[in-house]
């Protein structure tokens, strides 16, 4: 087995055995990794709290055919703030659970990782109420299908634009109008996040347009993947 350093972000973890646990991991360098922390669930282990979800860390690794193996973790970032705030928390894992469905075992995305990396320090130094649905129109730019929000993606159109339709292209006009209502204050938010100001757009205060831009990229990722996102229930109950 060859021995190599990462840096990644820990997505999820879950059980093996009486101590060890399997930890999901997206790296800079190697894509979506899966690999064992032995002996991880034993009080006295070296690694800590150092490879719970959230965790930033540097890691030295056993290359294995299925799974790898954790021999070292050092914390980069703690993320202390999204782990002692249940709110926090629960966006960060909305957040997780779709990286983790749309990262590639073994195939690198040097741009999701610094997505993911820049969205949990967002996150940690401040609670914006668009953080998780900001993430997800930026993730799914990323992916190639950015919605189109300048004219109707049926008929051209340049409005008045009434609807959005992830499965159309973006915003539709009253004519061609299916999928959901969009208000022209969400549309404006939405303009704002995939043209370059979102930073900005994360520091608007909760309110209709945020709440309504919310739901839409709840819809929007979840079209995409073709799944329900277990993790956004405990943000619907927020």
């Amino acid at each position: 087995m060859s021995l190599y350093r990462e840096r990644g972000v820990v997505l999820r973890t879950y059980k093996l055995g009486e101590a060890d646990r399997i930890v999901v991991l997206l790296t800079e360098g190697r894509g979506k990794v899966r690999a064992v922390a032995k002996g991880v669930r034993k009080t006295k282990s070296r690694f800590g709290s150092r490879l719970e979800p959230t965790s930033h860390v540097s890691l030295l690794l056993y290359e294995g055919r299925e799974l790898d193996v954790v021999t070292q973790a050092e914390s980069i970032e703690h993320h202390r703030r999204i782990r002692e705030d249940l709110g926090r928390l629960a966006k960060a894992t909305a957040v997780l659970e779709a990286v983790d469905q749309l990262a590639q075992e073994r195939e690198p995305s040097s741009q999701l990782y610094r997505m993911v990396v820049g969205a949990l320090r967002a996150l940690d130094d401040a609670d914006s109420p668009l953080l998780v649905a900001g993430f997800y129109w930026k993730l799914l730019a990323a992916e190639g299908v950015a919605p189109l929000t300048d004219a109707c993606a049926r008929c051209g159109s340049d409005g008045p634009l009434v609807a959005f339709d992830l499965v159309e292209g973006g915003v539709l006009c009253r004519s061609c109008r299916s999928g959901s209502p969009i208000s022209g204050d969400a549309l404006a938010l939405l303009v704002r996040v995939l043209g370059g100001d979102l930073n900005r757009a994360l520091a608007e205060p909760p309110g209709p347009a945020t709440r309504e831009l919310e739901g839409l990229a709840t819809t929007a990722m979840e079209t995409h993947l073709e799944r329900r996102l277990r993790s956004l229930a405990v943000l619907d109950r927020d």
